[in-house]
């Protein structure tokens, strides 16, 4: 089983900073940074408008959690946002070089 998740970040600089770990601890196979995006939202009461960097990751239901645990700690945000879905179908070649890529797969 693979999922995308989504994790938003405050800026590149922190975006690169989370994607290089999440790569180096295996974490995901694959880090997307897309900048511009402008994220509404209420917290704490209040209506927020910001402009962050989308994240999008690529990884297994194996390290799914593990990914959500890092992110988590390591993430700026008091509470980041960590969505996840399940790839229902995608390039066999694609989602294999993913699980070689992540946990104890080799390294390619």
């Amino acid at each position: 089983m693979h999922h995308i998740v989504f994790v938003t970040a405050p800026d590149l600089v922190v975006a690169r900073v989370l994607a290089s770990g999440i790569l180096e601890n295996r974490l995901a196979a694959c880090v997307n940074l897309v900048s511009g995006v402008e994220s509404h939202y209420q917290w704490k009461g209040k209506l927020c408008q910001e402009t962050e960097v989308l994240m999008v990751l690529k990884t297994t239901g194996d390290q799914l959690a593990a990914l959500e645990a890092w992110v988590l700690a390591e993430h700026p945000y008091d509470t980041p946002e960590f969505v996840a879905v399940k790839i229902e179908s995608g390039s066999t070649r694609y989602l294999d070089w993913v699980s070689q890529s992540v946990g104890s797969g080799s390294s390619l």
